[in-house]
């Protein structure tokens, strides 16, 4: 069982999966939107899910400080919608606030240059959330889906 994540930017999205046993989570890539037209970049997701034997798909949710949904959010809502209609696989929406400052403090820390870090910092972003997702999963018990945010 391989879990993966996705962080889905204006500009770019992060990717990351994790090891078949959910001990560990690795940056798998970062998908560039303006090489890309929407259609692609779901295909691309799909593409990467069955490469990596994903059986259930991660999507951070870029809510606003004070927990409520603003127009990012509605766009990886949408984005999530369009997923569900090629993926038989579970997608969990996830919370994703602040991950992509502490993925860029994590890519700073690791002496990684500014330039690099632009590059790497969405699908390090995705590791985070990928990591906090199967940390929820761990802490719960197995029927329970609290760390997953529901559609509304």
């Amino acid at each position: 069982m391989r879990v993966m994540a996705v962080d889905y930017g204006a500009r770019s999205i992060g990717v990351a999966v994790s090891d078949e046993l959910l001990l560990t989570v690795r940056p798998l890539t970062t998908i560039r939107r303006d090489k890309l037209k929407y259609p692609q970049v779901i295909e691309r997701i799909c593409e990467l899910a069955a490469e990596n034997g994903v059986t259930t798909l991660v999507v951070g949710l870029p809510l606003n400080m004070d927990g409520t949904r603003g127009q990012a959010a509605e766009r990886v809502e949408r984005f999530i919608s369009d997923l569900r209609r090629k993926f038989s696989i579970p997608i969990v929406a996830v919370d994703e606030r602040l991950t992509s400052i502490e993925a860029d403090q994590i890519l700073r820390e690791m002496g990684v240059s500014l330039r690099e870090r632009r590059a790497k910092s969405d699908e390090y972003a995705a590791t985070i959330i990928l990591q906090d997702y199967i940390d929820g999963q761990r802490r719960q018990p197995p029927s329970d889906n609290s760390s997953s945010i529901p559609s509304q």
